[in-house]
């Protein structure tokens, strides 16, 4: 994966989730509304940036589903999150050496991974639930569907993806990685 994919990547996440109007919307992201797959972002992506400048992560205060994050400046707050993860992973010293997310100590690119990933899968989940496409450039489809595929399995140990859905072998790669991260290429409301 490289640094210069994040920003067009980020680009077309925040157009998608700008343009969501129904934060009560399911979405493919299995026990998330719209409302909660927002907080879900704006919760950790200070754990990311943090990890990606090699600091302390934050004070995590109240967890994720006690966080009240998506309030009626979410939009500005998703902008300014969303270009900060952008100038720390537009970086290629962000995706080399070792780091640290929480406690957890792990390659700085399977980080850098997360994010990619949090912009692509999130982006397309918002995109479903609220009747938009996302556009994927085949690189980016195929750093998202390298990075689902490695962390695959300890992912779904954890709870992060769902069960994979099988996808033909010739299906796009943006398809190949949503069934990698468990996630269905035809679902809608």
């Amino acid at each position: 994966m490289t640094a210069e994919l994040m920003r067009p990547a980020a680009a077309e996440f925040l157009r998608v989730a700008l343009a969501v109007d129904d934060l009560t919307a399911p979405t493919p992201c299995d026990g998330y509304a719209v409302r909660g797959l927002l907080n879900h972002l704006l919760y950790w992506g200070p754990w990311l940036a943090a990890a990606g400048r090699r600091e302390e992560a934050p004070s995590p205060g109240a967890g994720e589903a006690d966080a009240a994050l998506v309030t009626a400046g979410w939009a500005a707050a998703l902008e300014k999150q969303t270009e900060t993860l952008v100038e720390v992973f537009g970086t290629p010293t962000a995706w080399t050496g070792m780091t640290k997310l929480g406690t957890a100590e792990l390659p700085a690119a399977v980080v850098g991974g997360m994010v990619l990933g949090e912009f692509v899968l999130h982006g397309w989940d918002l995109a479903r639930a609220s009747g938009q496409e996302l556009s994927c450039t085949p690189s980016v489809a195929a750093a998202v569907l390298e990075s689902a595929v490695a962390m695959g399995e300890q992912a779904r140990a954890m709870g992060v993806y769902g069960p994979e859905v099988p996808v033909p072998a010739d299906a796009a790669p943006l398809d190949r990685a949503l069934g990698a991260a468990g996630r269905d290429p035809s679902w809608t409301p």
